[in-house]
């Protein structure tokens, strides 16, 4: 089994209640979640805060099918692309990391491209694991001094 992180964000609704229900939904394998955090939006601002957190999971699943189950649990509680980019929404799931790989195929990224830009996302990464790396990138605690 391979340990992925993934990136939890909502600023609609029940922000906590949402987050909640899409970790329950992930199922077995989640092994860790961060506090949930409040956090500004980041690229379109005229919008309300985000709640964020990260889970650790351990899943016998390839980094596209986990990507697949992420979209269905973003559909399953509401989540729909028809408004700007970086915009509102009810739940937002980001596959940061997954073990060591580094995955680069049409609509999936690995590490996530922007994550060591995000304090949002590198924060509770570093709550769940201080001593954790991004591949190719670096360690999250230098990635996270670098954005002081």
């Amino acid at each position: 089994m391979t340990r992925a992180y993934v990136g939890l964000g909502a600023n609609l609704g029940d922000r906590e209640a949402t987050m909640r229900r899409a970790i329950e939904l992930l199922g077995d394998g989640v092994v860790a979640v961060s506090s949930f955090r409040e956090t500004d939006p980041v690229g379109y601002e005229d919008q309300p805060r985000f709640l964020n957190a990260a889970v650790a999971l351990e899943k016998e699943l390839s980094p596209r099918e986990l990507l697949d189950r992420l979209l269905t649990v973003e559909r399953e509680l509401g989540r729909t692309r028809d408004g700007p980019r970086y915009g509102p929404r009810t739940i937002d799931l980001d596959l940061l990391l997954y073990g060591v790989a580094v995955v680069e195929e049409p609509g999936l990224r690995v590490p996530h491209p922007r994550l060591a830009e995000r304090r949002f996302a590198l924060e509770p990464l570093a709550e769940l694991d201080p001593g954790l790396t991004i591949p190719g990138v670096g360690a999250v605690s230098e990635l996270l001094a670098g954005l002081e």
